[in-house]
């Protein structure tokens, strides 16, 4: 090495360092995001509500029939003008529930009639099972159903605690009233399936599966549904 030659002329470079390629193409074959989107066909239902303005009405009447018996206390000592408003928003309510809420949201029906025997008998009637409700606006309806009797249940052990007597009637009136559209609809859900599984035994009878497959299948449609509502 001579004197006169500077030390960094001979130091060799580093070799540079080839960065790997990055593959920035996407292969044909590589898996696309999955997206997943509400709806679908038309057979389907989405996850909303169909009849807002059902719903609307049933919790209306029966939210207003509540608190206008639970605070008409407090802004009026007029017993019969809190009596007779309260006892509209049940009728209301009870009239709606029946024959509009009922039909709309999960598409049931019922009402008493009367043969010419003078024999009294419940008539059901219930929507096309090719049709379903919309699972919201059935949940909410038969929550609606529920609760509220709940309620005006807990309403009236207050009121007999209370010794409230006066207002035990509309109470009781309240109780008679919803418990009379739950074992209504109750009945005509019952009924509407129990329709549906005989009109499955009759398509398989209709579809050549009689003899031992038709019996098979009869006995568990009925079987099954029996133990659904035992």
């Amino acid at each position: 090495m001579s004197v006169s030659t500077p030390l960094l002329d001979t130091i060799e470079p580093d070799e540079p360092s080839v960065e790997p390629q990055r593959n920035t193409k996407k292969s044909s074959g590589a898996r696309q995001p999955v997206v997943l989107t509400e709806g679908g066909s038309s057979g389907q239902l989405t996850a909303r509500v169909c009849t807002p303005n059902g719903l609307f009405f049933l919790y209306f009447f029966r939210t207003a029939a509540i608190t206008v018996y639970v605070i008409s206390g407090f802004f009026t000592d007029n017993y019969v003008l809190s009596t007779v408003v309260v006892v509209v928003l049940l009728a209301a309510d009870f009239w709606n529930c029946r024959n509009v809420s009922g039909r709309s949201l999960v598409g049931l029906r019922f009402w008493n009639t009367v043969d010419d025997d003078g024999e009294s008998y419940w008539v059901f009637e219930s929507r096309d099972p090719s049709r379903p409700a919309n699972p919201i606006d059935s949940k909410m309806f038969w929550i609606a159903l529920y609760v509220f009797p709940a309620l005006w249940s807990s309403l009236l052990v207050v009121s007999i605690l209370k010794l409230g007597l006066a207002f035990i009637p509309i109470v009781i009136l309240a109780l008679v009233f919803n418990m009379t559209n739950v074992v209504g609809f109750t009945y005509a859900d019952r009924d509407a399936k129990q329709r549906w599984a005989n009109n499955v035994v009759s398509s398989g009878w209709s579809m050549g599966m009689g003899g031992l497959g038709g019996q098979l299948l009869t006995g568990a449609v009925q079987k099954g549904v029996g133990r659904i509502f035992s």
